[in-house]
């Protein structure tokens, strides 16, 4: 049977829960610890590499991403506002000045938006790839895929509204911090989950609306089609705040998980 809060691994206890939902998973083996660490906890090889510029950086191109959609949803409803007085009281001024200001600006809207979400795919799927190594690092029992599909998951048709969760399913599990006592400490999946669907209703909805628009002739099949882009370019605004959310909040479960490597003494020198 599989655990009732997670759904992915087998369940262990009385009440339907894991190992690590429950909060018994057992400490990591000490053959997992690495003999040198690097400065302040991070470090190269088998120590884990620091995210946290990285983050930072997705952070900042996903708040380009956040003004470039409500760039594109203030011009999308001005195009679809001229469009509705054409199709409801047959104002012309769609095919006016005002029309060709509109389309120009609707045009540059959605360029910003090619652009941003490409360096923002670029740069965070670098920022994916390394947590999913240090995950490697600090829990490599709680990964289900190689650290391959945190960067080719994301271009597999079909599969790819599923694996990239898998692999971040698995770094969230290897982040969360162990309690003092012994054991894991559960932290919930909310910010991922949260994300992960608003990402895929973008996916969709974006996908509909740009056929809607593409077949659309009529007057008010124009103005339907443009609110279903607005409609999806609001979407990709959340996906894209609680994208920030879930970056962050992985970045920062890695920090306070690096910290807790012990560091050992540096050896006393020689004598001569």
């Amino acid at each position: 049977m599989l655990c009732t809060r997670c759904r992915i691994r087998t369940a262990v206890t009385d009440d339907g829960l894991c190992t690590f939902c429950s909060g018994t998973r057992p400490a990591l083996p000490d053959g997992l610890m690495p003999p040198v660490p690097g400065p302040g906890g991070w470090g190269t090889g088998t120590w884990p590499r620091s995210p946290v510029v990285l983050s930072r950086a997705v952070v900042a191109l996903l708040g380009a991403v956040i003004a470039a959609d409500l760039f594109a949803i203030v011009t999308g409803l001005r195009v679809r506002d001229l469009w509705d007085r054409l199709a409801t009281g047959g104002a012309p001024a769609v095919h006016g000045e005002d029309g060709e200001l509109a389309e120009r600006l609707s045009a540059a809207a959605a360029a910003a938006q090619t652009a941003t979400y490409l360096a923002t795919a670029v740069v965070f799927i670098i920022w994916f790839h390394r947590t999913r190594r240090n995950a490697e690092i600090f829990d490599p029992g709680a990964q289900r895929m190689g650290p391959g599909w945190a960067v080719g998951g994301w271009f597999v048709p079909i599969a790819n509204f599923w694996f990239p969760y898998r692999v971040a399913a698995g770094v969230w599990e290897a982040s969360a911090r162990p309690r003092p006592a012994g054991g894991w400490r559960p932290v919930s999946r909310t910010p991922l989950n949260l994300w992960w669907a608003a990402w895929v209703g973008t996916l969709l909805l974006s996908r509909a609306s740009g056929r809607m628009w593409d077949r659309a002739e009529a007057p008010e099949e124009i103005v339907r089609a443009a609110g279903l882009v607005a409609a999806s370019d609001a979407l990709d605004v959340l996906a894209a705040v609680l994208a920030i959310v879930f970056v962050r909040t992985v970045t920062r479960m890695q920090v306070e998980r690096a910290a807790l490597r012990e560091v050992p003494p540096a050896p006393e020198p020689a004598a001569p």
